[in-house]
Formats: C-alpha cells, structure tokens, sequence
C-alpha cells in the first residue's frame, strides 16, 4: 500500500500543471545550482525565489536576449529605458562578468552573463538596471535575491533590439584613455571568445567556429510539442541539412526555448547558411500549420530528436 502511494504521489507532483517547469523535488535544480530542486528552488519559503522557466517571455528579441545570454560571446544591444533618455546598452559580457557599469560618461552597461542566478534573470536585470539608473560611476550588482519588483520587460520599450555581435570586447574600451591596466584581461578574454555571427534573414540563429567545426545554434520561440512535431516533419522529408555536409545533431533548451544545433563542415561560414536558413523557416512554418497526425517515420523522426540533448557550449 505504501508503494502505491508513493507511486500516486509522485505521477501527481509530475503531472501537475501548476509546478515550475514541471521539475520533480528530486531532479536537479534548473537554475544549474547542481542542487536537488528542492533543496534550491523549489525549497520552502525563505529560500531562494522561485524559478522562472521562461523569464524573457514577451519581449520581441526574446530569442536573441537568450542567445545573448547563453551562447554568443561578445554582443551589445542598446535598450530604450520607459520613462528616460538615459543611454542603456545591453551586453552579453562585461569585464569582471558585471551585472552592471555606470560609465564616466554616464552611459549604464547592463550585463548578461554573471555569476549570480537568484531565479528568474529577468527580475536581476530589473533590480541591477534600477540601482544603476541611480548609481555613480563604477560597478553596481547584486548580493542577495532582489525580491519583489520590475523585471527587465518592465523597463523596457516593448521594441525589437538590434544586435551588434562583435569580434572581441574591445568595445569594453570605447570610451577609455587609459588601457593599460585592461590589457592582460582583454587579450585573455578575446583569446577565449569564437568567432560568432548573427544570420540576417531569420531570427534567434548565431554561427560559430570552435576551431574542429562550426555549429549553427537556433534560439526557437515556438512551443517545445509543437517545434518538436515540425521539425520531425521537415526531418522525415529530408529537408534540415542546410548545407552540403549538415547536420541537425540535436538540441538543448534554454530558459524556456530549445535551440536546435547544427554540426557544419570547417569552411561553411554564416554567409552561406542565409539563404538556406531562411528556406528551412519557411518548411518549418508549413510544417507547424500543419495539424495532422504524425506518420510513424515522422513519430521516429521526432523520438529521436527529442532525446538528441547537446550542452550549450
């Protein structure tokens, strides 16, 4: 009776729409604590904010913030603050991996990639962009969970960005005189930057070079069940490759969103994958209008596909 119990309790917790994400007590927290969900997360009050699955839901660049934040290198965005005519840019790296600077000039540059992660990024984004609207020059950041209060779509015109993904971070050094203490850092940071492009004709899509091959990560808006069944459509009929020589190796899921990657051979680079990139958009957008089932080669399609998980880097 017991077991049965246990077995009842554990098919409701997993069942249940209302959990975060949908992750059991005992999985893996997925704010990457490397802690059980809830001994993190998922713990009771007074321990850390709950998780957020898809904190970058609503803006239009939501697809780009993520790609931003999990996979390119060096990008900046400007933002256009409610209310301010403060100039605000979005990077995705800072020195230090700084939430957020206020430069001599005046200027905020509000970090992606940090060390902290108290739940919902959106909500960091906010609290660290408050602070600095109301800081002097230097450093501003967060040592504790922010708590209740705007998030980063909050505070923001609800616009597109648009994306300068750069070569390096010399653009840490655009408005200083004064380089010689950056050096050290700089070189060592651009030495370990890939080569990253965004493609043009499709959105949330970003080539790199590793130096053994070079991938194509696609930052996906569209539901998981609902990419998943159109991808095994266009999979089944031959027709995600791409390129000469690609492959759809899989994909992984990034607050929210799956990234499907492409494996491409050394040489391809991002101009070639344009006009590709946005003909398989095309077959991908017939393919989530259609609803009928799926054959059994498209449901093989889709199995295996769906348990193709990469890491994000």
């Amino acid at each position: 009776m017991a077991k049965k119990s246990r077995t009842k309790a554990r098919d409701v917790a997993s069942n249940d729409p209302t959990a975060e994400g949908s992750v059991g007590p005992r999985q893996p927290c997925p704010c990457g604590s490397g802690k059980r969900y809830r001994a993190c997360h998922g713990g009771a009050a007074g321990g850390p904010a709950a998780y957020v699955g898809r904190p970058f839901e609503g803006m239009p660049s939501e697809c780009d913030v993520i790609a931003m934040r999990e996979l390119v290198p060096a990008a900046t965005a400007p933002l256009t603050i409610k209310g301010s005519d403060r100039t605000v840019v979005l990077a995705s790296l800072l020195p230090m991996a700084a939430p957020a600077m206020v430069r001599a000039s005046g200027e905020i540059w509000l970090g992606l990639q940090v060390q902290h992660n108290f739940g919902d990024p959106s909500r960091d984004l906010g609290a660290v962009l408050t602070a600095a609207l109301d800081a002097e020059e230097g450093v501003v950041g967060l040592v504790e969970p922010p708590g209740p209060g705007p998030r980063l779509q909050d505070l923001v015109e609800d616009e597109r960005l648009t994306i300068t993904v750069h070569d390096g971070f010399d653009f840490w050094l655009a408005d200083v005189e004064d380089t010689s203490s950056m050096g050290d850092a700089l070189e060592a940071a651009n030495s370990a930057a890939s080569p990253t492009a965004k493609l043009a004709q499709v959105e949330g899509a970003y080539w790199t070079d590793v130096g053994t091959k070079e991938h194509l990560r696609w930052v996906m808006p569209e539901p998981e069940d609902a990419l998943l069944d159109a991808l095994a459509r266009v999979h089944a009929a031959g027709g995600d490759a791409l390129v000469e020589g690609g492959r759809l190796v899989g994909m992984f899921r990034a607050h929210g969103l799956l990234t499907p990657v492409w494996d491409l051979p050394l040489g391809t680079g991002p101009e070639a994958l344009e006009d590709p990139a946005s003909d398989f958009a095309q077959a991908l957008a017939e393919a989530l209008a259609d609803d009928s089932p799926l054959t059994s080669e498209q449901r093989a399609a889709r199995s295996g596909l769906a348990n193709r998980q990469v890491t994000i880097r």
